[in-house]
């Protein structure tokens, strides 16, 4: 064969091997899809059981209740997601028990709101069950655009074996039910969640006190949880933590006094101070600041850095600054 026709018959042969194809790409060289992130409840951090939605179509419901002798027993406690206690008039304290993932039928005595709870309640996002409040209080709550139920409404009922005021009790249930948008959505974390990992450099604390003005409450470290010694709940229906965090707050004048003539607090939720974080018989002093009463509180060591909350049950005392009204103690 002519040696220009060889050359040729070599080109075409080289041409006539692209048929347009791409070769397959190496399968093996492709980036694993991401894990997804596991679901987990915004008040503790804590996953959710598999099949369960943290979505729902109910907000989290903040109950009001009270924390004297009188009260005793609280009733449903122990199914709060996370508790605030906070300074009411006399140096006593109110319970503010935030539900979400359980709904309990039967919960109280119920008691009146505060205008301390907008920024315990907004970062939320959440409903109020409340016996009421003084009418500037509920001025200022509907001016944060907060919702809340009262005697009157879905759930509330009186119990004639107790004494009144102590005897209005709530099925959150019907309230969670009157709150419902139709639209399932979980609300946004309410404390920067971590793991056990996260909670280092602590030191001994077996016990604490926080004390309010005329109300110490009194915390003890047993068998892996916090144990409250002078609870008001029932036995076996006690809110027993995995932490708790101690926020010191400025109080002022609420700005009117109570039937009994007394000043009125107001906590401060907002700004910033010292902080305490307590779990696993340990504490680790720190700082927390809040740029608005909506906002979510963020938490810092001594040192700056970033301080997360071991995903579990929380209880906050909201203990005020001034030496005179309140103070912390701890002890090994």
């Amino acid at each position: 064969m002519p040696a220009t026709l060889v050359a040729l018959s070599l080109v075409l042969a080289g041409c006539g091997g692209d048929d347009g194809k791409k070769p397959a790409a190496d399968e093996s060289s492709a980036p694993a899809p991401a894990p997804e992130e596991p679901a987990t409840w915004p008040l503790t951090g804590l996953e959710a059981k598999d099949g369960q939605s943290v979505e729902l179509d109910h907000p989290v419901v903040v109950t009001k209740i009270d924390n004297s002798t009188a009260s005793s027993p609280q009733i449903g406690l122990s199914k709060a997601d996370l508790v605030v206690e906070e300074l009411v008039e006399g140096g006593i304290t109110r319970l503010a028990a935030f539900y979400y993932s359980q709904l309990p039928a039967n919960i109280g005595p119920i008691r009146s709101m505060r205008a301390s709870d907008i920024g315990i309640v907004s970062p939320a996002d959440g409903v109020i069950a409340t016996s009421g409040a003084a009418g500037q209080t509920i001025s200022r709550v509907q001016g944060a655009k907060i919702k809340f139920f009262q005697e009157g409404g879905p759930g509330f009922y009186r119990d004639n074996s107790r004494r009144a005021p102590y005897n209005l009790f709530t099925d959150l249930k019907k309230v969670a039910k009157a709150a419902e948008d139709g639209k399932d959505a979980r609300p946004a974390d309410y404390l920067p969640w971590g793991t056990e990992a996260d909670f280092t450099n602590g030191q001994p604390a077996g016990s604490l006190q926080a004390d309010f003005g005329s109300h110490t409450t009194s915390w003890q470290f047993q068998g892996g949880k916090y144990v409250n010694s002078n609870s008001n709940a029932a036995q076996g229906d006690r809110f027993q933590p995995d932490s708790i965090l101690v926020i010191r707050v400025k109080i002022t004048d609420a700005g009117y006094r109570d039937p009994a003539g007394n000043f009125v607090p107001e906590s401060h939720f907002v700004g910033k101070g010292k902080a305490q974080l307590f779990h696993n018989g340990q504490v680790v002093e720190g700082t927390w600041s809040k740029d608005k009463l909506a906002s979510a509180v963020s938490l810092a060591t001594a040192d700056g850095a970033p301080l997360k909350v071991p995903a579990g049950k929380v209880w906050i005392e909201l203990v005020p600054v001034d030496a005179d009204n309140g103070s912390v103690t701890y002890g090994k």
